[in-house]
């Protein structure tokens, strides 16, 4: 069976522009996912990224242009903007690995629900009632928000490292088990195709 790791940020405008299209292509092929936040700032300071803060002023206002653009190809809401970015990612992250080992409701919109909440309905994902509203919305039990703390930092820990080992350098970044990677929201088509030929 064809399986994806799955590495992202719950602040990253590329995760959220993806929406839920890698689990619709999942679905497609039988395959399953392993949801893997990481801290993406950490991981630019590893593999020779910048963070979009400290990126000459070019490449800030083509990001700009480039995320409208993709947002509006994609008919998906976004604010540019975010009252709230950059937060702390690490509170979102914990509780959607919790969720993951939990089970129990649907990874794929407990995700975007998240990442909606920053790009488009400018809420802090480092809140706890905005990450239990996420959790409830996709099916989880809220108070995962509040259980599995330590295993939820050693794991975002340890998937920086698992990263930075497999060749990731930003988010979204997808990994199939044949080691196939693939870098961006606009790679889904090409994941799909690669997907294709596992089966």
């Amino acid at each position: 069976m064809a399986h994806i790791d799955y590495y992202f940020a719950t602040l990253s405008p590329y995760a959220y522009l993806a929406g839920m299209r890698m689990e619709e292509v999942a679905a497609k092929h039988g395959a399953t996912i392993t949801y893997k936040p990481l801290d993406i700032m950490a991981l630019f300071g590893r593999t020779g990224g910048t963070p979009p803060k400290d990126r000459h002023i070019s490449r800030i206002e083509y990001r700009s242009i480039e995320l409208l653009r993709q947002s509006a190809g994609l008919g998906m809401e976004f604010n540019l903007k975010p009252a709230h970015w950059p937060t702390n990612m690490a509170p979102s992250s914990y509780a959607l690995i919790a969720a993951q080992n939990a089970g129990g409701g649907d990874m794929g919109k407990a995700t975007h629900a998240m990442l909606r909440a920053v790009w488009v309905e400018d809420k802090d994902v480092a809140d706890e009632s905005v990450i239990k509203a996420c959790l409830e919305e996709a099916g989880f039990d809220p108070s995962l928000a509040d259980s599995g703390l330590l295993e939820g930092a050693e794991t975002y820990g340890r998937n920086l490292e698992e990263a930075v080992e497999n060749g990731v350098f930003g988010a979204p970044f997808y990994i199939t088990n044949d080691g196939a990677r693939f870098w961006g929201q606009d790679r889904i088509s090409e994941l799909d195709a690669h997907l294709a030929t596992l089966a």
